[in-house]
């Protein structure tokens, strides 16, 4: 009567199973405890992407900027490059001229030279002649003045050295050539002299050797000195010339210099201007995509703010009414489930088979056991309930303590389990550690080869983009070339056939014009021809018709030929233009591409070596995963789970000493009363 009033009393305040009531309390707070870490990670997602937005909008914002800098910048660049070009074709200009005006000067002083040096060497070779031809006369009339004969006194009769210059010659002493070019050399000086002193002729022999001789000295001297001064004014001359000449050859050169100088920096203007021109395209392009890009992504994350917002809205709704439901369905239904349910978790022969309230406290205990079993799905301690029940039932008819089994059964358990425990949080540190570590440099070297996948990627499609422009320009210069041969054929066609008929139509003006002629004469003159004079007035007429058509179909000829030859001009010139435009664009797109294409290179061993390097780290990341998260559930929900367990097993162990303790007092004073009663 006793054990079965202690086991009522058991039985109604907890079910040894749990009630379809308690299940359904369970399961609305899984869906809660379901419903939160659904949010947790939705907020952890959100908080990633929210971050993942800041940091592209930082980062497209940085692009837009530098794109809109190296804009300015290449506009700066075109625009100096620009000015630099028309500066150095006007410094080109300039130089050209320069070395024109200088070479027109130097060939100039250089004509001079020649001619002055003519002049001299004439007037030289004429001088040392006379001085040559004085000397000899002089000495030949030493000479003869010394000998004493005919000669000496018809040369003492002489009254004038011309005279005397006959004597001389008479006495075949001195030519008759040597005597004409002395006496004319003669006159001509007393000439000079009497004119710069305004005196009269002064080629009187006075009759005596020593004039004669001094008067040729004297012009021996005088034509020696002409010499020397000729000779001083030639080397005056050409070192004036060569001064000149040095000074305009080294204009020359130097304006040389300045002009390769001038026309590499041209050249390199216009290079760096075709190259600012094309980077200034693709930046335009890129900035105004990433404009674009940064505007869609504002309004996409604008739209996962507003849906992350209902989405937690939501969930706060469903969580307010599963509490809402978890409290009415406790506080309404506590009587009704333990009218229903109470009893009923104990079975009939489980009931026959509790013979004392001692059995309660362990069955109690087994059961707390068992639900903490199927709480945490633990094989170990569902096995452990099972060896419980079994101490239980067995023990007594072995002659046992089941109290002590059961007892020992839970310390044991407590005490595998915090060894586990032990071994796990050393493992979970190393691991931690190495993951750490391993995850850090993974997601380094997962960006830097994102970058430069990032890079070769953009490097690929401008190279590929310019070698397409290279491919369509070069099309296009062959196009231009089979027009440009096209047009060539053509407007020799039209030239061929504008001669050949221009030739008829001015012979055939001509040949109505002579026409006219013979007819107007002829009916002018010819009055006789009367009756006829009608019908050649008509004739005249249709060839004066005819010459008027002519004339204008020749000057709509001449005038389609010059229209046609201008607009042939005119095509060949902007043709010409344009072939070499398009020629440098391809020179330099080639030139650009083959760049990228070597950065694409450099790039791609620099990839190919991070990609190794992020194998290796990848494989030893996998290894650790497996040794370390690659488990039946994570070391976060195992540690719970085995701190709930430890936790359980002793609530378990100190109800079973409790409860028996509780429950042998009970008995006790409930023995008292019934032998009172009998």
């Amino acid at each position: 009567m006793i054990a079965f009033m202690a086991f009522a009393a058991f039985a109604s305040s907890e079910a040894i199973e749990a009630s379809p009531i308690e299940k359904i309390i369970e399961m609305i707070s899984d869906l809660q405890t379901k419903v939160i870490g659904e949010g947790k990670e939705a907020q952890k997602t959100y908080d990633e992407y929210a971050e993942w937005c800041e940091d592209k909008s930082t980062s497209l914002g940085f692009e837009i900027k530098t794109g809109k800098a190296n804009v300015a910048e290449l506009k700066a660049t075109i625009e100096q490059e620009t000015s630099t070009i028309a500066e150095l074709e006007t410094k080109i200009e300039s130089l050209s001229n320069d070395i024109q005006t200088d070479e027109a000067d130097l060939k100039a002083a250089t004509d001079i030279r020649e001619k002055e040096a003519s002049d001299f060497a004439a007037e030289e070779k004429e001088l040392t002649e006379v001085i040559s031809m004085l000397e000899r006369a002089t000495s030949i009339l030493s000479k003869e003045m010394a000998k004493s004969g005919a000669a000496m006194l018809q040369l003492k009769s002489a009254t004038s050295i011309t005279d005397a210059l006959k004597v001389m010659v008479q006495a075949s002493v001195l030519s008759s050539a040597d005597a004409s070019r002395l006496t004319a050399l003669v006159q001509t000086t007393s000439d000079d002299e009497d004119s710069s002193m305004g005196a009269p002729a002064a080629a009187v022999y006075e009759g005596h050797s020593d004039g004669i001789i001094g008067t040729l000295e004297g012009l021996t001297e005088k034509a020696e000195g002409q010499l020397d001064k000729a000779r001083k004014a030639e080397s005056t001359a050409i070192q004036n010339y060569q001064m000149l000449k040095q000074s305009l050859t080294d204009e020359i050169e130097f304006a040389n210099k300045d002009m390769d100088k001038a026309k590499k920096g041209l050249a390199e203007s216009q290079e760096g201007k075709a190259t600012a021109e094309g980077d200034l395209a693709s930046t335009s392009k890129d900035l105004a995509d990433d404009t674009a890009t940064k505007s869609t992504l504002h309004q996409d994350c604008m739209t996962a703010a507003e849906e992350f917002e209902l989405a937690t809205k939501s969930r706060g709704e469903e969580l307010n009414a599963l509490a809402t439901a978890k409290k009415v369905i406790v506080e309404a239904t506590g009587g009704a489930a333990q009218q229903s349910y109470g009893l009923n978790q104990i079975s009939f022969l489980q009931r026959a088979q509790l013979s004392s309230s001692a059995d309660l406290s362990k069955l109690e205990a087994v059961r707390f056991v068992r639900d903490l079993a199927r709480k945490t799905k633990s094989p170990a301690l569902a096995q452990l309930a099972s060896r419980m029940s079994s101490a239980m039932r067995l023990g007594a008819s072995a002659g046992e303590d089941p109290f002590a089994k059961v007892k020992g059964l839970i310390t044991d358990m407590i005490a595998t389990l915090e060894s586990e425990a032990e071994a796990d949080a050393s493992q979970k540190a190393y691991c931690d550690k190495e993951m750490s570590e391993a995850t850090a440099k993974k997601d380094d070297l997962t960006a830097e080869s994102d970058k430069l996948s990032t890079k070769i990627a953009q490097k690929k499609a401008a190279s590929a983009k310019l070698k397409e422009e290279v491919a369509t320009l070069q099309n296009e210069l062959a196009g231009m070339a089979k027009a440009k041969a096209e047009a060539d054929k053509i407007r020799a066609d039209e030239k061929a056939a504008y001669e050949k008929n221009s030739a008829e139509m001015e012979m055939g003006i001509e040949g109505v014009k002579k026409a006219l002629q013979v007819l107007r004469e002829y009916y002018a003159k010819d009055a006789a021809h009367g009756s006829a004079e009608g019908a050649g007035s008509s004739i005249i007429g249709l060839l004066e018709v005819c010459e008027s058509d002519f004339t204008k179909g020749l000057t709509e000829m001449t005038a389609e030929e010059q229209s046609a030859a201008s607009e042939y001009e005119s095509y060949s010139k902007q043709d010409e233009i344009d072939t070499t435009a398009k020629g440098q664009d391809v020179k330099y797109k080639t030139k650009e591409a083959a760049g990228l294409d070597k950065a694409v290179t450099e790039l791609s061993t620099d990839l190919a070596s991070v990609s190794d390097e992020l194998s290796a780290v990848v494989s030893g990341l996998d290894k650790l995963k497996e040794m370390c998260v690659a488990k039946a559930e994570p070391y976060a929900e195992r540690k719970a789970r085995r701190e709930s367990e430890i936790a359980g097993l002793k609530e378990a162990l100190q109800i079973l000493e409790s409860e028996t303790a509780l429950v042998q007092l009970t008995s006790k004073h409930s023995l008292r009363g019934v032998q009172a009663h009998h």
